[in-house]
């Protein structure tokens, strides 16, 4: 099935805002990156505005998709599942971060959006929490407030593992991302949840490196 011009357009706009940062790219370089004109660029969008609307739609669209893969699996893998659609985001997006001032200050809307599917998110990692603390993977808390703060770095984790190697200049790999995630909670498992992670994701984190995918 063949990709649309405006299919086309948008992917070539995510492109060089990832590389050039979204306030660095002007309509002539999205029109030469995807192959045609600017006057047919402004056939199917008329200004930068709309395409940057667009994508962030497009955008929105993904991330619902990831809130939805949530409880598909009664073990560990639930969670390790959702961290490749995680992964796959956040990189094909980095945009989204390293513009996220310039966003806020051009684009109210847009940020308004985002701040719901944090919310969500982080609702959602922190009902994940609950439910292994049932099964008795992970332990009680030690006190008030503690798996509220591990919900809090999971997500800080989990949406800024990939800027930050890119600020540092560190090669980025869903093997090490998946191990930084998992490293959050490794403390709190019990001799249970151990046992489980090391039979059911260590071996898929092992995979990924070594070029496989379980």
């Amino acid at each position: 099935m063949s990709v649309s011009t405006k299919q086309k357009i948008l992917d070539a706009a995510i492109r060089l805002f990832n590389e050039n940062g979204l306030c660095n790219v002007r309509l002539q370089q999205i029109a030469d990156e995807t192959g045609i004109s600017v006057g047919n660029l402004a056939y199917h969008f008329k200004n930068k505005e709309a395409i940057v609307n667009q994508a962030y739609e497009m955008l929105f669209v993904e991330f619902s998709e990831i809130l939805t893969a949530y409880l598909r699996y009664p073990d560990l893998r639930d969670m390790d599942n959702q961290l490749e659609l995680y992964f796959a985001f956040f990189k094909k997006y980095q945009f989204y971060l390293t513009d996220l001032f310039e966003v806020e200050r051009s684009f109210p809307g847009i940020i308004a959006q985002w701040h719901q599917c944090v919310q969500k998110m982080l609702a959602q990692i922190r009902k994940r929490i609950d439910f292994n603390m049932q099964r008795a993977i992970l332990a009680p808390e030690t006190h008030p407030g503690s798996y509220d703060l591990l919900a809090n770095n999971i997500w800080m984790t989990i949406t800024f593992w990939i800027p930050q190697r890119i600020l540092r200049g560190l090669p980025i790999d869903e093997a090490s991302f998946r191990e930084a995630v998992w490293s959050q909670l490794l403390p709190w498992f019990t001799y249970k949840g151990r046992e489980e992670y090391q039979q059911l994701i260590q071996p898929s984190i092992m995979a990924i490196r070594n070029g496989e995918r379980k």
